[in-house]
């Protein structure tokens, strides 16, 4: 991009593994923040031996640690110990996803770095939180989507309940993560000094529930699950045609009319059991049968067109292949191929997010295990000599290294 990127001369030290925190400090690489990822030698980030893989490669790690690097460190030895904390001090921002206390036990509690470093930003994400009865309880994503009430809005009835596809709670969380390290960086610019923000699995699944947990606030209501179907509006939801299902998302009456005189039954709209939304909703198995029978006298993409055109929200239900063969998606510039360490191409999803226009480029491809610990000791202020101790002694390795034992 021609102008700096908006995070540009931040740098954040990574000592989160799996998703949550690896995908928000992929945000913040997307904007420019220059990301070193801290791993363990003996492995590093769990998932780099999680499926699917192509080859050796993990796929799962390559979707959320782009444009970073990655330094291959013993943890557990006191140069180990007494190097992360130099490193940690040579940072805007440290994130980690430890259990709480685990970052006490190293020597890099919140308290000691900012007595030593007033500005530093130190960001926290926990399964539960970091006080309470379960704080020291491992948490994934699906148990969070379970004890967040997510799980029994999703599902065909209340006994078929399921899972949202992808870990969309560690994705919201690493996206709760990265918005609280920008907003304590912009403060910072204010007052001089850091902050410490968290959230966890936990908050975050809570926190998305939106109108179905205020519902239950402010009602007394329990939401239950509407399979395909919009819990509040309709029709809104999944209708069959006459090859395929497509969504239908009808907001507003005048949507409600031009929908009616689209499928051809005009008359549909002013019905008594379907005159409101109120009355739509109540009725709408008896709605959601009427329009199928109307819509089953044309194929799915022809409606889609034609809903289009009438500025009614429609879209198919694609499989991944097709949304990659989306012109829409292609347009978007959605997919940009990065090159390996070892040379083999990537095609990668960059970060959702513009700038002046323009879509942010994937920087630098997901790293090997220790691919950049030269560069970024160097970075640090050691020398050559001091590298190679460090190298020689199994303090650090190198992507080389590693490959090597």
């Amino acid at each position: 991009m021609s102008a700096p990127l908006p995070l540009e001369g931040i740098t954040v030290l990574d000592l989160t593994r799996a998703l949550a925190g690896p995908y928000a400090t992929a945000l913040l690489a997307d904007m420019g923040a220059t990301i070193t990822k801290v791993e363990s030698m003996k492995g590093g980030d769990s998932t780099r031996a999680w499926p699917p893989f192509e080859n050796e490669h993990s796929l799962y790690f390559d979707s959320v640690n782009r444009g970073k690097s990655s330094i291959a460190l013993d943890f557990y030895t006191p140069e180990g110990k007494a190097l992360l904390r130099r490193l940690a001090l040579a940072s805007d921002v440290v994130i980690e996803n430890f259990r709480p206390g685990v970052m006490a036990d190293m020597g890099l509690d919140a308290a000691r770095l900012r007595a030593e470093k007033p500005s530093i930003v130190i960001a926290s994400v926990s399964g539960f939180g970091s006080t309470g009865p379960l704080s020291q309880t491992a948490g994934l994503d699906q148990v969070a989507q379970a004890m967040s009430g997510l799980m029994s809005v999703t599902g065909k009835n209340a006994s078929e309940l399921y899972r949202v596809g992808i870990p969309i709670i560690d994705i919201y969380a690493g996206v709760f993560t990265a918005f609280g390290i920008v907003a304590a960086l912009v403060g910072r610019e204010r007052t001089g000094g850091g902050r410490e923000v968290s959230t966890s699995l936990l908050e975050a699944a809570i926190a998305i529930s939106a109108f179905q947990g205020q519902r239950y606030l402010s009602t007394g209501v329990v939401p239950e699950p509407q399979g395909n179907n919009h819990p509040v509006l309709a029709p809104y939801g999944m209708f069959a045609t006459a090859d395929i299902p497509i969504i239908i998302a009808v907001g507003n009456d005048k949507q409600w009319v031009d929908l009616c005189a689209l499928v051809g039954d005009p008359q549909l709209s002013s019905e008594a059991d379907f005159a409101t939304g109120s009355l739509r909703l109540s009725h709408r198995d008896a709605l959601t049968a009427r329009l199928e029978l109307a819509l089953a006298a044309r194929p799915g993409l022809e409606w889609v067109e034609a809903l289009r055109n009438a500025r009614i929200p429609t879209g198919p239900i694609y499989n991944y292949q097709q949304v990659f063969e989306d012109p829409q998606v292609k347009h978007l510039d959605m997919v940009q191929h990065v090159t390996r360490a070892d040379g083999t191409d990537l095609p990668l999803l960059r970060g959702p997010i513009s700038v002046d226009g323009q879509a942010l480029p994937i920087r630098k491809a997901p790293p090997a295990l220790g691919e950049d610990t030269e560069a970024v000791l160097a970075a640090l202020g050691l020398t050559d000599q001091q590298v190679a101790g460090l190298l020689a002694s199994g303090i650090v390795k190198t992507a080389a290294t590693q490959t090597a034992s």
